[in-house]
């Protein structure tokens, strides 16, 4: 399932099979957990810090909202080559700012030798792993927020 939020052409990483693939990496990590993690793809970043836009994004699609604070975005602006990850409130006091210092490093590792797609389904393993670990997925957990990727301007 891929979302666009604006009616501009989406920006052209990646081919539908491999959209695909990533949007099967969020639904195998979150069937391990209460946690929820979303991609959001946009060519440029609005923002000076992506971080900041990360947050902007963050709240617009209401992922705050989760019973346990514990959802997670991944942000990439292709043309801008920015990247930030943000965890809600729940799981950044669990796992602290080194982890996800430690998980950017990782994924940029992966992108510094263009392969953009291994490395996105690695941090939202590594995420989903994180997120089993503080929040086990219980009988009677719900998926809070869809899993598709969701494409920018």
């Amino acid at each position: 399932m891929i979302f666009n939020l604006f009616s501009r052409k989406k920006p052209k990483l990646f081919n539908h099979e491999e959209e695909e693939r990533m949007v099967e990496a969020i639904r195998s990590a979150e069937k391990q957990t209460s946690g929820e993690i979303r991609l959001f793809i946009e060519s440029k970043c609005s923002f000076i810090n992506p971080v900041d836009r990360a947050k902007e994004l963050f709240a617009e699609l209401e992922m705050f909202k989760t019973k346990d604070r514990n959802a997670v975005l991944i942000y990439i602006a292709v043309q801008d080559k920015q990247l930030a990850v943000y965890g809600d409130e729940g799981i950044h006091q669990k796992l602290g700012q080194s982890f996800w210092n430690t998980a950017v490093n990782d994924i940029l590792s992966s992108f510094n030798k263009k392969d953009y797609l291994s490395g996105l389904c690695n941090m939202i393993e590594t995420t989903g792993n994180a997120l089993k670990e503080n929040f086990p997925y219980q009988d009677d957990d719900i998926n809070e927020l869809p899993d598709g990727i969701i494409f920018g301007k």
